[in-house]
């Protein structure tokens, strides 16, 4: 397990996150990821792979007019998928990603590479969500490796400051 792995996986513990993922880009990468961790069980929830947008409305719950408002490849889809997923699960942590991979670029003229991610905390009732969108370069294959690495490299820089605005409020 590389050390950025063993730092995520740290941080999880160490905060008692429970995640859960709502892939669609990253086909399941990020869950495979973690489950090659022995004891993965104590912070991984499930994992949600929607590929189809009726998969992404059916299992999650995202809102068919979102997808027609902004694309499939939209952070507006990806928080939606990440939302939708802590719902239906047990976690606290939700980790969502939605793109194209390529070869060539997407509905919309959405260039190849374009990955748009979206990190959920939920503390009681209430959901905090942060995204962002990342181009990542590379074949197809490249390209899930590289977002699902990066997805999974941010969650502690969100929980952080998703804490920092609990402690100011």
């Amino acid at each position: 397990m590389n050390e950025q792995l063993q730092s995520v996986v740290r941080y999880l513990e160490e905060n008692r996150l429970k995640l859960v993922t709502a892939e669609s880009c990253t086909a399941g990468m990020i869950a495979s990821t973690l489950a090659d961790i022995p004891g993965c069980g104590s912070w991984l929830e499930c994992a949600f792979v929607t590929y189809s947008p009726q998969a992404k409305i059916s299992c999650l719950g995202v809102k068919p007019e979102t997808i027609e408002t902004y694309n499939l490849t939209s952070e507006n889809v990806a928080r939606e998928m990440a939302e939708g997923a802590l719902r239906v699960s047990r976690a606290n942590v939700a980790l969502s990603d939605t793109g194209v991979a390529g070869p060539e670029n997407g509905d919309g003229g959405i260039p190849a590479g374009t990955i748009c991610f979206a990190w959920s905390f939920q503390i009681d009732d209430r959901i905090t969500t942060f995204s962002e969108t990342r181009r990542f370069t590379g074949d197809r294959n490249e390209v899930r490796k590289a977002g699902s690495e990066y997805a999974l490299s941010r969650v502690w820089h969100y929980h952080n400051e998703m804490m920092q605005g609990e402690k100011a409020a």
